[in-house]
């Protein structure tokens, strides 16, 4: 079944200036948080920490996260999507600031815990409002664009990669370059929320009104939460690359530490191109079969990237990994929001389930890595995608 909905005949400018805008937010929440993982190998070295220390430490910005999810869709429903992503930002961005002078500064893992939990929270309550502002759009325009929007937070976290790539080889402290990125993603985010869709007010009040009804309703329905069930492993297959994948060849394939920043920049690139093209595929063959295939070729690849028996080889499961992983996210987002009317509280629910695996992850694979290596610690994900296949079906839109 084809994912595109049908075309309307006029599209009205304060919806393509409210595609740009979206756009620019994702941009920027990939360019903040891919600042931060790119110099995770350069704080766990400030702060001395070891794999089971980052692992825990790396909790607190999911913690954030998991905690915001709950009651962001009424947030947004609430404040409206433009002002919830304003409001997030804000906490996003202090969080990035003391993350990064906690650790090169001030060297206090705790610090850096309260900065990492600013930053999750931002980043969730930001995630969901930007995915409901983006379906919105999406269903103005009448045609798939949400895997574009999450192209573009992957393009973000190619700039941040390679930024940060760059600050690491030539030495700019961590503190110096997340400040920096948080003052970039504060100022653009701030500027372009203030482009979103006009909030419709009959449909504010109707959401006002049945808002905390809708989102129960929402948690009972098996679709929506087989949906949030593969959004979890492919969020899990993800953000295990984002949290790991640089120390992981640093560990593991005795690499430098612009090496390891330069394989998650890879990583991201391989998400970006995949969620670009990856819009052709869905429309052209639908989401069930384009995301078993991607399923398989995230796997493969995860296998190859620590498998192989040198750094160069396992660049090319690096890419793999990435262009397997880079459809279930936003597939799932735009499976949530298939009808309009219950399209937020159904994303805030994937969002919410989809985003324990970056509560579970870290911590995992820190004490996997303890025991055997963090770079054989990541074959946990290879082992969780294959079952993940039987939950494909769920993502073909319902019958109208």
């Amino acid at each position: 079944m084809r994912s595109t909905t049908p075309a309307p005949t006029v599209v009205s400018p304060h919806v393509l200036s409210a595609r740009t805008a979206v756009a620019v937010v994702f941009g920027l929440n990939g360019l903040a948080l891919a600042s931060w993982f790119s110099r995770v190998p350069a704080a766990r070295e400030a702060l001395e920490l070891s794999a089971g220390q980052l692992g825990l430490l790396l909790l607190t910005s999911s913690v954030g996260a998991v905690l915001a999810l709950p009651v962001a869709g009424m947030v947004t429903h609430r404040l409206g999507t433009g002002r919830a992503v304003m409001t997030a930002v804000v906490l996003a961005a202090t969080g990035l600031t003391l993350s990064g002078v906690g650790a090169a500064v001030f060297e206090a893992p705790i610090m850096v815990g309260v900065g990492l939990f600013l930053l999750g929270y931002g980043c969730g309550t930001g995630e969901v409002a930007m995915n409901v502002e983006g379906a919105a759009v999406e269903r103005r325009l009448g045609r798939t664009i949400m895997p574009r929007f999450h192209a573009a937070w992957s393009l973000g976290t190619v700039a941040g990669g390679v930024i940060g790539a760059g600050c690491a080889q030539v030495g700019l402290s961590v503190a110096a370059h997340l400040i920096l990125a948080a003052a970039v993603t504060l100022v653009g985010t701030l500027a372009a929320a203030r482009r979103f869709l006009p909030p419709d007010p009959e449909q504010v009040t109707t959401q006002a009104r049945g808002g905390g009804a809708q989102l129960l309703a929402a948690w009972r329905e098996p679709r929506t939460l087989l949906i949030g069930l593969l959004v979890l492993v492919m969020a899990f297959t993800e953000g295990t690359a984002n949290d790991w994948l640089a120390v992981a060849f640093v560990d593991g394939h005795e690499v430098s530490e612009a090496v390891g920043a330069a394989a998650f920049a890879v990583f991201v690139a391989a998400m970006t191109l995949g969620r670009t093209v990856g819009t052709v595929a869905l429309d052209a063959w639908g989401r069930a079969p384009v995301l078993a295939a991607t399923i398989v070729v995230a796997a493969v690849g995860a296998a190859v990237a620590v498998l192989a028996g040198s750094w160069m080889l396992a660049l090319v499961g690096v890419v793999l990994w990435g262009l397997g992983a880079s459809l279930g996210f936003p597939v799932g987002m735009s499976a949530a929001a298939d009808e309009e009317q219950r399209a937020s509280v159904r994303v805030s629910v994937v969002a919410a389930i989809g985003y324990t695996a970056f509560l579970a992850g870290p911590p995992l694979v820190g004490l996997l890595g303890d025991r055997f290596g963090v770079l054989r610690a990541l074959l946990v994900v290879p082992i969780l995608l294959m079952p993940a296949l039987v939950l494909v079906p769920a993502t073909r839109q319902p019958r109208q």
